[in-house]
C-alpha cells in the first residue's frame, strides 16, 4: 500500500491529503483502476478527528477501493486541538467558508492529477464525512458544479464532480440549528464552531441558509447515503431526515440508515475507532456494511468472468 501524506498548498501544513493507496504489482493489478473513497473526517470545523480518518480508509481499503483521507481547513490549524469555549472564540480569515469545501476540491483535482499513477477510477470517487466533516461533504454535494468551486479553480464542473456522497451523523441545516434547544454547553460548542466555520458567533440568515446543504440540493447533487442515531444530542437526526428528505424532492437517489442508539461521533462503532465503551455500538456499527453494499451497486470493480489462468485451465480440460 502506498501511504503518504501530501500538502495540498505549499505555504500551508495544516491542509493535508494521506494516501491509501492499494500498489502491488503482481496478479492484483489485473483489477486494473479502482474507485476511490475521500474521507473527511469530523470535529466541529475545530479539527479534524484521528478517530474518522485511518480506520475508516483502511475499511474502505478492505472493500478492494482506494482511499484517501483530508484534512481540510480547521480552526486549530492541524494540531487536533479545541479552543477554550469559555472565552470568545477569535475567527481566522484562512480556515472560515469557503475553505474546507474548496479543500475538498483541491483535493479531487490532485487525486485526478495522479490517477493515472495510483489507478484511481475518476468517474468513481465517492466523498465520505463524519458530523463536521460530513456537513463539509454534504456541501460539496450542493455546490461542486458552482463558481464557488468552478470559477476559483478555473476548471470545467466534470472535473470535481463526485459519484457519490456518504454522510454519518450529518449537520444539513444550520437555520434548524437556531431552533432546536440546547444545554449551555452545546450552545457554547456551537457558537464557537459558528466563528471557526463563518466567523462570527450568531451569523446571519442568509449566511446560515447559504451554508445549509439540505436547503441547497438539486438534481445535480450526486447519490446519497446517510446514517445517523436517534439518540444523538450533539447533532439532531432532523439533519440527515431534512438531507434525505430534499434530496427525495429533488428524486436524487438516497438510503438513509437510523439506528435506534448511539452517541454522536460513533466512527465505525467498533472497537478500532473506540476510546471508551461508549463509542462501540453493535448496531450502529452495521452502517458501513450497509454503506457497502450500497457503494457495490456503483462501484464494483469492473473483473472479467474468469481469469486467464481459469480459462486456460477449461481449454486442457477440453
Amino acid at each position: 500500500m502506498l501511504t503518504e501524506k501530501i500538502k495540498l498548498y505549499e505555504d500551508r501544513d495544516n491542509v493535508t491529503l494521506t494516501t491509501y493507496v492499494t500498489a502491488e504489482e503482481g496478479e492484483m493489478r489485473q483489477q486494473g483502476k479502482r474507485p476511490a473513497i475521500l474521507i473527511c473526517p469530523g470535529g466541529g470545523y475545530f479539527s479534524c478527528s484521528d478517530r474518522e480518518a485511518e480506520p475508516v480508509a483502511l475499511r474502505f481499503v478492505s472493500m478492494g477501493y482506494h482511499a484517501f483521507v483530508l484534512r481540510y481547513s480547521t480552526y486549530d490549524d492541524g494540531k487536533n486541538t479545541f479552543p477554550d469555549l469559555s472565552r470568545p472564540v477569535v475567527p481566522k480569515e484562512d480556515t472560515k467558508h469557503p475553505a474546507p469545501v474548496r479543500d475538498i476540491g483541491k483535493a479531487m483535482l490532485y487525486i485526478r492529477e495522479h490517477a493515472k499513477k495510483w489507478l484511481v477510477d475518476m468517474e468513481r470517487v465517492a466523498v465520505c464525512g463524519f458530523s463536521a466533516g460530513a456537513h463539509n461533504s454534504a456541501m460539496y454535494s450542493v455546490y461542486w458544479n458552482s463558481p464557488l468551486l468552478t470559477e476559483y479553480f478555473g476548471v470545467e464542473a466534470n472535473m470535481l464532480k463526485p459519484a457519490a456522497i456518504i454522510l454519518g451523523y450529518t449537520l444539513s441545516d444550520y437555520t434548524f440549528m437556531e431552533k432546536f434547544e440546547m444545554n449551555e454547553m452545546d450552545t457554547a460548542f456551537f457558537k464557537g464552531s459558528n466563528t471557526a466555520y463563518l466567523g462570527e458567533p450568531e451569523p446571519s440568515e442568509e449566511k446560515l441558509r447559504e451554508v445549509s446543504p439540505a436547503l441547497n440540493v438539486t438534481e445535480h447533487t450526486p447519490p446519497t447515503f446517510l446514517w445517523a442515531t436517534s439518540a444523538d444530542a450533539m447533532v439532531p437526526v432532523q439533519h440527515s431526515l431534512r438531507m434525505a428528505h430534499a434530496l427525495a424532492d429533488q428524486k436524487v437517489p438516497f438510503e438513509l440508515h437510523i439506528f435506534e442508539e448511539g452517541d454522536h461521533g460513533l466512527s465505525l462503532a467498533t472497537q478500532a475507532t473506540a476510546i471508551s465503551k461508549k463509542m462501540i455500538n453493535k448496531d450502529a456499527s452495521k452502517w458501513i456494511e450497509l454503506a457497502e453494499c450500497w457503494l457495490e451497486k456503483r462501484f464494483a470493480l469492473d473483473l472479467p468472468e474468469k481469469t486467464e489462468f481459469e480459462r486456460m485451465m477449461e481449454l486442457q480440460q477440453h
